[in-house]
């Protein structure tokens, strides 16, 4: 089974090491480093679609992928491409032109997965969820973020001042641009056709997340047809460098139904899942 790994805003592919270590061999794992990298240069966030990016990425992947598993931004980023596609009424076969921003680029007609996994997706259900209290924390606390995915993914005994620093550092990289394209996608949840994608979906959530609240990953898993929802205790932004053993677990218990029938081993899963 085809899976795609897409890491989120300041991340790396190497978000995915410990999970991949641990996913079942019936999924034939792909990844991608997305322009957004720690070490990207920032030119993506002079355009003002970042799905680009993501719909090469799904075009490169040999016969299509099957499944995507998008992290952060990227599963915010995801969430547009498929809502533009209009899932609904075509199916979870390729986006269509006409639903395509103006002057469409020649990969518009890509091939789209048939589920996805959104771990720490950003969503609000409704506009007015959004106040100025909400950008203040985002943009003065943007960088705790960054400080995060830098301590669940370094080496154990990585000083905190330098972990800090190397926060700063991507913060910078990622610029002013890269955060307003981060909010835009935010403040965009609300107007998404959620409720028109019809393929699978599961939204994983941490307890512990700071900054994708968990609350608003089980709304989002609500409002999608055929949404399911698990949240991982002690966990925060980054369920598959936190928790691999358990993320893998709810990724092939999510994924089995898709599988060839061969391939489906026992169930392995001890986090719950629940369908929305």
């Amino acid at each position: 089974m085809r899976t795609l790994l897409l890491h989120g805003l300041g991340s790396s592919r190497g978000i995915w090491d410990r999970f991949e270590s641990r996913a079942p061999d019936w999924l034939e794992l792909w990844d991608a480093e997305l322009p957004w990298a720690s070490a990207g240069d920032g030119g993506w966030s002079h355009r003002s679609d970042p799905t680009g990016p993501l719909a090469r990425a799904l075009a490169g992947v040999d016969g299509g992928a099957d499944l995507v598993v998008a992290h952060s931004f990227a599963a915010n980023t995801l969430l547009e491409l498929l809502g533009r596609a209009g899932a609904a009424e075509t199916g979870p076969e390729q986006i269509r032109p006409a639903m395509a921003p103006p002057a469409t680029p020649p990969w518009a007609a890509v091939p789209l997965p048939r589920a996805v996994v959104l771990v720490s997706p950003f969503y609000r259900s409704a506009a007015d969820d959004f106040d100025w209290a909400a950008i203040d924390f985002y943009l003065n606390h943007f960088h705790r973020i960054l400080e995060e995915g830098i301590r669940v993914s370094a080496p154990a005994g990585l000083p905190a001042e330098i972990r800090v620093a190397m926060g700063e550092r991507v913060r910078e990289r990622i610029g002013p641009y890269g955060w307003m394209r981060f909010f835009e996608a935010y403040l965009r949840t609300p107007f998404l056709p959620v409720g028109e994608l019809a393929l699978p979906m599961l939204v994983v959530a941490g307890d512990g997340d700071f900054a994708a609240r968990p609350g608003d990953g089980r709304a989002l898993a609500d409002a999608a047809p055929d949404g399911r929802y698990a949240l991982l205790t002690d966990c925060g932004h980054f369920a598959m460098a936190e928790h691999p053993d358990r993320f893998a677990a709810l990724v092939a218990d999510f994924a089995r139904p898709l599988s060839p029938l061969h391939a489906a081993p026992e169930p392995i899963l001890d986090t719950h899942l629940e369908r929305t």
